[in-house]
């Protein structure tokens, strides 16, 4: 197919699954916590518009966790199907995180998840915020999990190799990895960050077309707020990272700058942009600024940064795309900044809600947290390769042995279910978002239990109640 062989077609089948998966994960996490916070607030204040933000925000975590759990299915399956020289080499030490998710994330979320969605009017104001803060350390716990098994294929400790099988010898040196608190952070910050400015662009959307209202304009507030607090801190966890990979991982990081050799004792260039050729080991039409390199990489004048020709060719990542991914990653985190300090002027002069350019700037940057996301998962994968643990298993000794044939096939099958199953999903979401949210002030409130009005009767019912002009919620506000 399109002459790649076998195991690129393998590769490329599992990228563009868990391109899909990612998404709705991150923005899971980040709606989870969103609507702990909105819950609590109106359980501290007593303001309806609380209540109403979550009412809305509600809806659209439940298509989005739905989405979340069907590409997740997949990705478990392919571990066998794909990947099962890695599943029979890796598999005591991946088997057992992957269970623990199962075990303490997943059935958390689940056992809450209904009194979340249909407990409104069924269960006390305390009971249901617990149930909303329960899912919400759910999706964290999950994500400890999953960081963790795939921090471990990078920085892999706390094992012995028997009869050619991993085998674990300290859980805590396994799961503790040194890689996995800086990933954790990175990507709990980054579904943060993913959410936020989903919401933000919401609600610019709403208030480019003249909807300005208390629940559109809090929307944007908490999403501006987000971005000038926590963009930051995102690029400073960033940094940390940077220098535990250069530490571990320094052929990714030689990858990721373009960098190819050092000249005599002098500090390392940072190579703004250029075009890393690796047919001819070198970075092509570069654009490079003296010793900046050095000055990141290891916060020192004194130090060089690893070359890409230190290392044997094939131990070499693909630079061309790394190279061009996390610059795509650092771009994005630049403008969020950037939109974070400058809804932070607009606030002292009351324009946050209609100064147009930056309300342009906060619609468009609706998708920028999942593409930073993808474009960082992207630079973390590719510049691990050849290794699919790392120094341990190539990714070559790691697939199932399927024909290229067979694998064109699944792929061309993967992309139509895909487009077709997630792409409805992701239209009935964003035709939540353009609904808005229902201020419910001074509407009477309908009693619960069964059968009665707004007290939906089947779990995928709740987000699709109120979508029509004039209807209400489905999920009643209290007095």
């Amino acid at each position: 197919m399109f002459g790649l062989e076998a195991l690129d077609l393998a590769r490329v089948q599992f990228a563009f699954t868990i391109s899909f998966h990612i998404v709705f994960p991150a923005i899971t996490i980040g709606l989870a916590s969103y609507l702990a916070v909105l819950e609590g607030l109106w359980l501290r204040t007593g303001k309806p518009l609380y209540r109403d933000l979550y009412h809305f925000w509600v809806k659209i975590f439940a298509v989005n966790f739905g989405m979340g759990v069907v590409s997740g299915l997949v990705m478990a399956y392919q571990f066998g199907t794909n990947w099962s020289a890695f599943s029979d080499f890796a598999g005591a030490i991946t088997g057992p995180l992957l269970t623990y998710e199962v075990l303490t994330a997943f059935f958390l979320e689940a056992g809450f998840l209904g009194v979340m969605l249909f407990g409104w009017n069924r269960v006390g104001p305390g009971l249901h915020f617990f149930s909303t803060v329960m899912v919400a350390i759910g999706t964290l716990i999950s994500t400890f999990w999953i960081l963790a098994s795939n921090s471990w294929m990078h920085t892999p400790q706390g094992f012995e190799i028997v009869d050619g099988r991993v085998i674990p010898v300290d859980w805590l040196a396994v799961v503790f990895n040194p890689s996995f608190p800086y990933r954790l952070a990175h990507m709990v910050t980054a579904a943060f960050l993913a959410t936020a400015f989903f919401v933000g662009s919401s609600a610019a959307w709403h208030l480019l077309r003249g909807r300005n209202n208390p629940a559109i304009r809090k929307m944007l507030s908490m999403a501006v707020w987000m971005a000038l607090l926590v963009a930051p801190v995102q690029a400073f966890i960033g940094d940390l990272h940077g220098l535990n990979t250069l530490k571990y991982q320094p052929a990714k990081i030689a990858a990721i700058e373009g960098h190819w050799e050092n000249v005599g004792d002098e500090p390392t260039p940072l190579i703004l942009f250029g075009w890393p050729d690796m047919e001819r080991e070198e970075t092509r039409f570069k654009i490079e600024i003296p010793a900046l390199g050095s000055l990141i990489l290891t916060h020192s004048l004194d130090q060089q940064v690893p070359a890409l020709k230190e290392f044997a060719a094939e131990d070499r990542a693909n630079s061309t795309i790394v190279f061009w991914s996390f610059r795509l990653m650092v771009g994005i985190g630049l403008l969020m900044i950037l939109l974070g300090v400058w809804g932070a002027w607009l606030r002292r002069g009351e324009r946050l809600y209609n100064c147009r350019p930056f309300l342009h700037l906060a619609l468009w940057m609706g998708p920028s947290g999942v593409i930073a996301i993808l474009a960082g998962w992207y630079t973390t994968e590719i510049g691990r390769q050849p290794w699919i643990v790392q120094g341990l298993m190539r990714t070559a000794d790691a697939s199932s042995g399927h024909s290229a044939e067979q694998l064109g096939f699944t792929l061309a099958l993967f992309v139509i279910v895909y487009f077709a199953l997630f792409g409805a999903g992701i239209s009935y979401m964003l035709r939540l978002v353009r609904k808005g949210p229902q201020l419910d002030e001074g509407r009477e409130v309908v009693p619960g239990g069964p059968g009665q009005p707004r007290t939906p009767a089947r779990p995928l019912s709740a987000p699709g109640e109120g979508l029509e002009d004039g209807e209400t919620d489905s999920l009643p506000g209290r007095n």
